[in-house]
């Protein structure tokens, strides 16, 4: 991290360092698995969680249905069968983690609906954020408003949405109906969380700040992560501390997850991540690592923002990748998430005590933290 990085300049705040965690808190740099065990727990979750998402896309009107098995990758476009995958599933394995952490096996079986409706409105918030992105890649093929057009994706994205609340609506488990107040204000959270994005877009690089970049990112993906986590717990009949703790660390872990994601955008293999590298820069976004670096003082940053206000070229974006890393944003963004998974650890502990039932709940932690670009 450059001198500047790490003092705070105009418009940003300064970098704060984990709180201290309780004995029991296992730190990040402890955190030594190869990721077999998260891959594991993954793999299990999509083998629980697929078929109470194919019941309730399979309620759904032929022409809509169509459309929503192949977001999920499910269905090729015409129809067809394809094999292709439906997302890492990491939303629903929080939940059935956090559920057993607290709860064990009967209320991880008991999270199932919950966990499907958390996914529901995950895969609701791609499909629209891709039609408002206009991003044309997602998964490694064409994203659906680019094979059906706005209006289907816009409908299928809603209807998802209607499902993932139908289905907490229609479970008779005691936990239900706060899961499903819980969700439905997560999903205003994150509405509130696109909308300041998009607004920001239309701001002048220079009229951005880092601590509102990381309120709208915490809204954006860390609240439906602490949601998914508060929902295994409710499910879990957990008292409200656990249940408050539960969302922190989610919350948590979905910024640390949203700024490796950020880097993974800029920096990652397009053979891996299935978007073109520098997507976002291409559009000019104002990413994490963008803004870090735009509010670092030093000449790249400069630089850059004039490079964000000049006219478009794709042969830029090279540039920009280069102004960016140099002006410390990467390294920020990464030094970042390292201090938001220190303090989830902290709320691990405070919820779960024993490190050998929060197992999954870690092992997914350091599967959010380890992905490599």
């Amino acid at each position: 991290m450059t001198e500047s990085m790490a003092r705070p300049t105009r418009g940003r705040p300064e970098q704060r360092t984990a709180r201290t965690a309780p004995d029991s808190a296992p730190r990040p740099d402890r955190l030594t698995g190869d990721g077999h065990e998260a891959a594991a727990l993954l793999e299990r979750t999509r083998a629980s969680v697929d078929p109470v998402l194919r019941t309730a896309l399979g309620s759904l009107p032929a022409p809509m249905r169509r459309v929503a098995l192949y977001h999920f990758g499910w269905q090729n476009a015409d129809g067809t069968p394809a094999g292709g995958g439906s997302g890492k599933a990491l939303r629903p394995a929080l939940v059935l983690a956090a559920a057993s952490a607290l709860g064990g096996p009967a209320a991880r079986t008991a999270a199932l609906r919950a966990a499907a409706a958390v996914e529901l409105v995950h895969n609701f918030t791609l499909v629209h954020d891709d039609v408002m992105d206009r991003d044309t890649t997602r998964r490694h093929r064409p994203t659906v408003w680019t094979v059906f057009g706005d209006a289907d994706a816009i409908l299928v994205g809603d209807a998802l949405q209607a499902l993932a609340l139908r289905l907490l609506a229609e479970d008779r488990h005691p936990a239900a109906p706060a899961a499903a107040a819980r969700l439905a204000q997560c999903v205003v959270e994150l509405c509130a969380g696109q909308h300041t994005d998009t607004a920001m877009e239309r701001r002048a690089p220079d009229e951005v700040t880092l601590e509102e970049t990381l309120a709208m990112a915490e809204a954006k993906t860390g609240a439906l992560l602490g949601c998914a986590c508060a929902l295994g717990a409710l499910y879990a009949d957990a008292g409200d501390a656990e249940v408050a703790a539960m969302d922190a660390f989610g919350r948590e872990a979905g910024l640390a997850f949203q700024l490796i994601d950020d880097v993974i955008g800029t920096w990652g293999d397009p053979r891996r991540t299935g978007k073109p590298a520098g997507a976002d820069l291409a559009a000019r976004k104002k990413s994490l690592p963008v803004v870090a670096a735009l509010t670092s003082g030093t000449p790249e940053a400069a630089e850059l923002a004039a490079a964000y206000t000049a006219p478009h070229r794709k042969e830029d974006v090279e540039e920009l990748t280069r102004l960016v890393e140099r002006a410390g944003g990467r390294d920020w963004a990464q030094t970042q998430a390292a201090d938001r998974m220190a303090r989830a650890m902290q709320e691990v502990a405070r919820a779960v005590p024993d490190p050998e039932a929060a197992g999954g709940l870690l092992a997914l932690a350091e599967f959010v933290t380890r992905r490599s670009t």
